[in-house]
């Protein structure tokens, strides 16, 4: 990846982000060049336009099963099939973690293989965020071979509401079990250059941050 930019999806996912929060958001996200812009589903059809209008290729990331993951999977397969509907380029799917806790991996499975075909009928992109911080090492091991295993892109590592994010750790696991097959993208707590340095190093494909403007400005004041 030559451009240091699109390794950040510059995300806003407060339950209070106003129409207007999510206008700068999205308006920084194409000044940046970033990937991706990460919104809740209920913003992706007006973050699709803005994009568009401003003839940009920075991707419409839309959460799925945000934040707790204990939909059902009809429950997530409708919500996506509505982002998908209003625009999305790319899906960040919050696992079942109950069923991952239990190892009942042929739930993860099964789901995560209803919504990847959904996505890629559509040519887009899946996530599976399986929320590391409840994960133990073993847990995190199967959750990223279930997401190869169901058809995923990426697995991400948190939402940012949980009770921790992205570790250096966590990221080093999931990337030495996916390889190849899958990217990875740490999200949740990353706020300083530095952090955002130790995650690519780690093996992070993505970074979805909050502060991608800080970062990018200390970044270019490193160049």
């Amino acid at each position: 990846m030559n451009k240091f930019s699109k390794y950040f999806d510059h995300t806003l996912l407060k339950p209070d982000a106003t129409p207007q929060d999510i206008l700068k958001v999205v308006s920084e996200s194409v000044a940046l060049d970033t990937a991706a812009v990460c919104v809740n589903g209920c913003h992706v059809r007006s973050v699709r336009r803005f994009i568009d209008a401003a003839g940009s290729d920075v991707k419409v990331a839309a959460v799925a099963g945000f934040p707790l993951g204990a939909m059902s999977t009809n429950a997530k397969a409708y919500e996506v099939q509505l982002a998908l509907e209003d625009g999305a380029d790319e899906i960040d799917l919050v696992m079942n973690i109950g069923n991952a806790k239990t190892g009942n991996w042929a739930y993860i499975e099964d789901e995560v293989y209803t919504i990847a075909e959904m996505c890629h009928e559509s040519s887009v992109i899946l996530k599976l965020i399986i929320e590391t911080c409840l994960l133990t090492d073993d847990e995190i091991i199967h959750a990223c071979e279930s997401a190869r295993n169901a058809g995923a892109d990426f697995v991400k590592t948190s939402t940012g509401f949980s009770s921790g994010g992205a570790t250096v750790h966590a990221v080093e696991l999931m990337k030495k079990t996916v390889g190849d097959d899958l990217k990875v993208k740490a999200s949740g707590g990353i706020r300083t250059l530095d952090d955002a340095r130790a995650m690519i190093d780690a093996g992070a494909d993505r970074l979805g941050c909050s502060a991608t403007a800080a970062i990018l400005a200390a970044y270019g004041q490193t160049k």
